[in-house]
């Protein structure tokens, strides 16, 4: 489906409370539910299929996926809820304890606990969070409150859906395979913390709607974002297997639904700026003046690929331009 449009559907339902602060109302990251003056949980769940033959680095790349939620929105996770569907038909109990103990890895290395879960058996291998954080009612970053003049951070390479589908084809040399596995598996709380420092307007996690559709949620119909194709961070082994049609069939429906949105004015393949990703890094809109530092904080924290790699405009033809 085109971003957005299951939460149209979810949107029927009438989710409003008093104390719900952030609910389904704006294509938000998690929900929010206000607890008292200075606290609120953050809750959030999500799971994928496998994305490495590895079940242990399975389990963390899906844990680090679902927590992302929360570190987008500044929260600090609590706890955490295992979701499986495991294949007990061709896999041993073996592999199914191996990616619990990488799901928990992810959980402990941001300082939550796994307090339980759910596992039911299903034909494709599934796994992922619910995720319980707790955050300041009055300090919770949206994902499309963006300022004119701000500039945008990316804090991890794009291509990830397109190297996840050339490795399930056997397409991707293996010594590649390691690299493409740390950066699926690491978690954005360390830039979370980081831009908390910094003025920082909106932020979100780039996941299966693409650094198109995450901006496009972004610019809320109230803002044009402009991109420097050059300066998007991109593995180099996505552009070939891009060209290739090794691409994931998440990434042509993104392309669809968000083309005629955007002004794409570069030359030669898009289908990175719409490739679905999987525990994608985070997409910062932050003031001009705190963008170098923040961005040399992020890089000295481990997110070595992050880049400035645009702008926030008054609203112009398109909510998206890439240049």
């Amino acid at each position: 489906m085109a971003p957005g449009e299951l939460d149209n559907i979810v949107g029927t339902l009438d989710c409003t409370h008093e104390h719900l602060i952030v609910g389904i109302e704006g294509s938000e990251d998690a929900t929010v539910y206000r607890l008292d003056e200075t606290r609120a949980l953050v809750q959030t769940v999500d799971l994928i299929t496998p994305v490495v033959d590895d079940p242990y680095v399975y389990g963390e790349v899906a844990a680090a996926n679902s927590l992302s939620d929360v570190f987008a929105m500044g929260g600090e996770v609590i706890t955490a809820m295992n979701i499986v569907g495991f294949d007990s038909c061709h896999h041993g109990a073996e592999v199914l304890e191996a990616m619990l103990a990488g799901g928990q890895s992810k959980v402990v290395e941001c300082g939550g606990v796994i307090a339980g879960g759910h596992t039911i058996e299903t034909p494709e291998m599934l796994y992922g969070l619910s995720v319980t954080g707790m955050i300041h009612p009055e300090r919770i970053y949206r994902n499309n409150t963006p300022r004119i003049g701000d500039v945008l951070i990316l804090t991890k390479p794009l291509g990830m859906g397109i190297l996840t589908t050339a490795i399930k084809a056997d397409m991707l040399e293996r010594e590649r395979i390691p690299v493409v596995a740390e950066i699926l598996s690491q978690l954005n709380y360390r830039a979370s913390v980081a831009m908390q420092a910094y003025d920082v307007s909106a932020c979100t996690d780039v996941t299966g709607f693409g650094l198109a559709g995450h901006a496009y949620e972004m610019s809320g119909g109230r803002y044009t974002l402009r991109f420097a194709y050059d300066a998007l961070p991109i593995l180099d082994e996505a552009r070939p297997l891009a060209e290739m049609g090794i691409v994931p069939a998440g990434s042509h429906n993104n392309r669809e639904f968000l083309a005629p949105k955007t002004d794409f004015a570069v030359p030669g393949d898009d289908m990175l700026f719409y490739d679905a990703q999987t525990s994608g890094g985070l997409l910062i809109s932050v003031a001009s003046d705190d963008a170098p530092g923040l961005l040399s904080r992020l890089i000295d924290e481990g997110y070595v690929y992050s880049a400035i790699v645009g702008e926030v405009l008054p609203f112009g033809e398109t909510s998206l331009e890439v240049h």
